[in-house]
This record gives structure tokens, C-alpha cells and sequence, in this order.
């Protein structure tokens, strides 16, 4: 989940999509601050969540990172939406959602919907908010995933049509439960700017499980269950829960150790993970994990790219193609993560429908491993001279402690023969996400925390023409077989298109993801429900929290 734009189909970032080792870690007890303190007063039932991760904006048209989307999962309505276990959609504050044509979608909402503000929550919010996200387009907004969108008609104040451009969209209401699916207030939203955080707490324009009564941008939120929501989620376990974001994972490791927080959610280091797996007063709880790694090159700045004075696209290729030649995954996985990531030789993640392994056979020694003989003599059939010289961008902030490791481990292996010198930098996630997509890194690290649970999710976002990464990769005949596979009703057809694509992309590199996640949550014996919400849906709802 992150920046974005795309011609075609559907994302997530960060942005970058996005993401760290995906922990929910809880320690025993309140404590805190005094104004948390003062929350678990009479009889103890507010729970406190601690995170590293940043928020960009709660206007769902501003932001597609991991931070922002954990809030807008507690507080905003969707349509569909994964309920506690499940990978697979259901009609969250509507009634029902099917196809009535091959082109339109139909939603009806559940009568009597209300904002808390009092605000009567209609068709004519739904038509707004996804008239707006069209609108505004905003490069770090989501608004790409609603690429199959056509128009949205509210019918009556209960029933919303949703006309779609291509037939049979397969894909269309998991976007409904993604970070393009949040409903918002047309009477507190902006139609064709965005919002500020502080109007939208303001002017309390929610309706899911939970309302935020009060907001400090990136330091401490207050969340209050609101009785007002129909979804399938039910009703929030815990009354209240007051999330602090704190500057480093070394200091939330501290406070859950020493109880100051009751859950630490995104993100601690493998070692710590590791630490606390000893730790008798916690247990770790793991799920099923969406989330990849990969390295992102631009097609404009890295060495020999387009806008380069050297261009040369045969010698870009070859870069990457050594880059990929060399990449030791499994040293990465178990010297970095101690195995909370494995090996990833795929652009779709082992376990959904399609996925391949595409990298392994076509690059390092066929097995897995890297083969620098190989890499040496791509770049000496290009013509490419050595060392290489490659700036690598990597955040500090965005990705987990263990980034630094990560990307000192990967110059390493990349300068190991001497085929490449890796100028190493680093910058904060609030200024990297920016950068990124303004051509500033010819190469650079993201993670992926999926949308939905299906293939199409690693493959929109990255591959179509204008996609979120900016990168300015464009091939038409991946732009085509990735729309070909949204609209293909058949699952053995879809599947092989799928894996199509990922040969295809394999071939050109325009990213080369390297590992893949697990959830893994730690909690105090005294938290539950942590179990209930880390799944394949790949999103943490405090409402399934409570206080044993």
C-alpha cells in the first residue's frame, strides 16, 4: 500500500503498500501514560495498543500504506468485508451484493444506517465516496484499485449499482473490502480535495466498530466502540483502546515488557520476536502471512535507465537480471528473520490460487541459491562495465528494525565479486514515500501487505501501465493478460493466466521480491482474540480484543 495511480486494476503499499514482520505482541498489565492510566480506571477494560507504524492520512483518498488503513479498518463502514477467520468477503453494513448484469454490481445497504455524528448514512454516501476517490486520484491514494469502475448510481437511499467497464470483474468485491472500499460522510468530506485529519475526528465521521474520540497525528489515538454499527464484524469486545505509535521498536519492545502497553502491533525485529517466544508470560500466536519484500527498480534512473544519459535498455536488463543472479534469499530469511520471513521466488506468495516460482528456475543456480558466475556474465553480454555503481534506498522507519540488517546483508551479497558498488542510503518512511515516486531512487525496497487474499493483488498494483509504483514499467502484453485474468469466470484458466503473467514479469524484473512473511502475534495471558483477527484477511480489528 502507498502512492499510486493506475490505468487498469487494482493496489495496495505500502504501499507500499506496505510492511514490516505483521506483530500484534501484548504484554501483561495497563500502565502507560497518565491519560492511559486514567482510561483503564473502572474495572480495567480499555486496552492499549502499541506501533511503529506511521499514519499519512485518515482520509481514505490520501493514503495506501499500512498505518493509515490499520485505522480506517477500526473506524470507517465498508460494503464487504471479511469477517473474523475468513479470507473471503461478505456484505458488511450492506444486506446483500451480487451481479445483476454482467456489468453491474448491486449493493443494498442495511436500513437505518447512522453516522456518529447523527448523520444519516445513505446510497448517496457510497455514490460520494467513490465518486471522490475517481476524482481526486491523489498519487498516494488508492483510487487506482477502481480501475474497472464506470460510474456508481445510488438508485434509492438503500440501493447503490455499481456499472463496471469490463464483464464478470472476479476481483470487484474484494476492492469493495480494500483501502478503496471505506465509506466516508458527504457531509464532513471534501468532494474533490482531501480532508484533514482533524476535520474528519472533528466532525466524527465513522461508523465501524469504533470511533475515534481523540487524535494526536502519530502519537496517540482514543478509540471508543460505537454501539451504532450493523457490519458482520459485531460488536467491538472492548469499550476502549488507546493506540501510542512510538519512534522505535526498542522502546515498544521496553513497554510491552514492562506492561505499558497491552498490545504491540507492528512491528518488532525477528530477534526480539525470538526473545519473547522465552518470555513465560506471553504466548506467540502466528497466522497465515500476505506479506513480501521485494526490491523496486525505476525504469527513468537506474543505471542505464531510460532518462539516463547512457540509456541503454539491454544493459538495464542485465543490472537487474545480476541482481537477481545474486540475491541470497534463504541467507536473508534466516541471518535477518530467524525465519519469521521465508525464501520468496515469486511474484504471487506460496499458498494463493496460481502462484509459480518463476525466479528460481530462471535466475541464480536454478535451486534458490545465487550464482555470481551467472550474474558476471550477463552484464558481460550487455556490454555493461563493472563494478556497477547502484544507489539502493531502503526506509528505516517503514519496514521494521531489521531493515538496516536487511539492506547491509543484500549490499553485501550484491558486492561480494565485484560486480556492483551499492551506495547504500536510507531515508523516513513520511519523506521515502514521497521520494519514491518522484524518480529520486533508481532502486529501492518496499514491502507489500495485500488488499485482498487473491493473486490479482501482487500483480495490478505492480505490473499494469501507471501502476502504483511509478517506476514507469510498462509492457502491454502483461497489461493485457492481467486485466484477461480479472474477468476470467473460470478458476483453471484464471489460474494459468496467472501464471502467465509471472513469467512474463520474471523475465523483465521491473521488481524482484525476495521473501515473504508470517503474521505473528504475542500476546499476555490476559489479552484475547488476537487468534480471531490474525488471518488470511490480513487485517488487525481491535474489535476482536478483550481482557480476559
Amino acid at each position: 500500500m502507498s502512492s499510486i495511480r493506475v490505468s487498469g486494476r487494482r493496489l495496495t503499499a505500502a504501499a507500499a503498500g506496505m510492511t514490516a514482520i505483521t506483530l500484534a505482541l501484548t504484554a501483561c498489565g495497563g500502565g502507560g501514560s497518565d491519560d492511559e492510566a486514567g482510561a483503564n480506571e473502572g474495572g480495567g477494560e480499555a486496552i492499549t495498543v502499541g506501533t511503529t507504524d506511521k499514519i499519512t492520512s485518515l482520509d481514505p483518498a490520501g493514503s495506501y500504506d499500512n498505518g493509515s488503513f490499520a485505522v480506517m479498518n477500526q473506524v470507517y463502514p465498508f460494503l464487504m468485508n471479511t469477517p473474523y477467520g475468513s479470507p473471503d468477503v461478505q456484505p458488511d453494513i450492506a444486506e446483500s451484493a451480487e451481479f445483476t448484469s454482467p456489468t453491474e454490481y448491486t449493493v443494498k445497504l442495511k436500513p437505518g444506517l447512522k453516522w456518529a455524528n447523527g448523520h444519516d448514512l445513505t446510497s448517496s454516501d457510497v455514490k460520494f465516496t467513490f465518486d471522490r476517490q475517481l476524482a481526486i486520484a491523489d498519487e498516494n491514494g488508492p483510487s487506482s484499485l477502481l480501475y474497472n469502475l464506470e460510474s456508481t448510481e445510488a438508485v434509492d437511499d438503500t440501493t447503490v449499482v455499481f456499472h463496471l467497464k469490463s464483464e464478470n470483474d472476479q476481483v470487484f468485491p474484494q476492492i469493495l473490502s480494500s483501502p478503496a472500499g471505506p465509506i466516508v460522510d458527504e457531509e464532513v468530506f471534501a468532494a474533490d480535495a482531501l480532508t484533514p485529519d482533524q476535520e474528519i475526528v472533528d466532525g466524527e465521521a465513522f461508523a465501524g466498530q469504533y470511533v475515534i474520540t481523540s487524535y494526536e497525528v502519530n502519537s496517540l489515538i482514543t478509540y471508543e466502540a460505537y454501539d451504532g454499527y450493523q457490519g458482520v464484524l459485531g460488536a467491538a469486545k472492548t469499550p476502549e483502546v488507546n493506540v501510542r505509535y512510538f519512534a522505535d521498536s526498542s522502546n515498544l519492545k521496553l513497554e510491552v515488557q514492562e506492561g505499558g502497553v497491552d498490545v504491540a502491533f507492528r512491528s518488532l525485529s525477528a530477534t526480539d520476536v525470538e526473545d519473547l517466544r522465552g518470555d513465560d508470560g506471553v504466548k506467540v500466536v502466528e497466522g497465515p502471512g500476505g506479506e513480501i519484500r521485494y526490491i523496486t527498480f525505476n525504469f527513468d534512473t537506474q543505471p542505464y535507465g531510460a532518462a539516463q544519459p547512457d540509456a541503454d535498455a539491454d544493459k538495464a536488463l542485465a543490472v537487474r537480471q545480476a541482481v537477481a543472479h545474486l540475491l541470497d534469499r534463504d541467507a536473508i530469511a534466516e541471518q535477518v528473520y530467524k525465519g519469521t520471513y521465508t525464501p520468496l521466488y515469486s511474484f504471487v506468495p506460496a499458498g494463493l490460487t496460481g502462484a509459480t516460482e518463476p525466479l528460481k528456475e530462471m535466475y541464480g543456480d536454478g535451486q534458490g541459491a545465487p550464482d555470481a558466475a551467472k550474474a558476471k556474465e550477463v552484464l558481460e553480454a550487455a556490454g555493461v562495465t563493472t563494478p556497477v555503481e547502484l544507489s539502493l534506498q531502503y526506509s528505516n522507519d517503514h519496514y521494521g528494525p531489521s531493515s538496516g540488517d536487511e539492506y547491509a546483508l543484500i549490499k553485501d551479497q550484491l558486492e561480494a565479486d565485484g560486480l556492483f558498488t551499492v551506495n547504500l542510503q536510507t531515508t523516513e518512511w513520511v519523506q521515502y514515500s514521497k521520494d519514491r515516486t518522484s524518480d529520486v531512487y533508481p532502486a529501492y525496497q518496499l514491502g507489500w501487505f495485500p488488499d485482498y487474499s487473491d493473486a490479482d493483488n501482487y500483480l495490478t498494483p505492480f505490473f499494469l501501465k501507471e501502476n502504483f509504483l511509478g517506476n514507469h514499467y510498462d509492457n502491454a502484453e502483461v497489461n493485457d493478460l492481467i486485466l484477461q485474468q480479472a474477468v476470467t469466470a473460470d478458476a483453471a484458466e484464471r489460474a494459468a493466466l496467472i501464471g502467465q503473467i509471472q513469467e512474463a514479469v520474471a523475465a523483465d524484473l521491473s521488481t524482484v521480491p525476495y521473501l515473504q512473511g508470517a503474521q505473528v502475534a504475542v500476546v499476555a495471558s490476559d489479552i484475547e482474540g488476537a487468534e480471531d483477527t490474525l488471518d488470511a484477511s490480513f487485517k488487525f480489528r481491535y474489535g476482536a480484543l478483550s481482557r480476559g
